[in-house]
């Protein structure tokens, strides 16, 4: 399992309505969550068989933006 970190732009509980059926859908993310209250509105995956693009690529889809946090 690996844990990815992103700066995302899923401001509120409505984004995270809206993204939550495209993660929630892949069966390789384990788990995650967002941070809504943090000023990069950090968004954590733990994920199995995944890359951070693969990530980037699902909110994209969804219509959300997410850059790789490194740390």
């Amino acid at each position: 399992m690996e844990k990815f970190k992103f700066k995302t732009n899923i401001k509120c509980g409505g984004c995270i309505a809206k993204v939550t059926p495209s993660l929630n859908g892949e069966k390789n993310i384990l788990k995650w969550q967002v941070d809504t209250n943090s000023t990069d509105k950090v968004l954590v995956v733990e994920s199995e068989n995944l890359n951070s693009q693969d990530i980037i690529n699902l909110l994209a889809k969804a219509g959300f933006e997410a850059q790789p946090l490194t740390n």
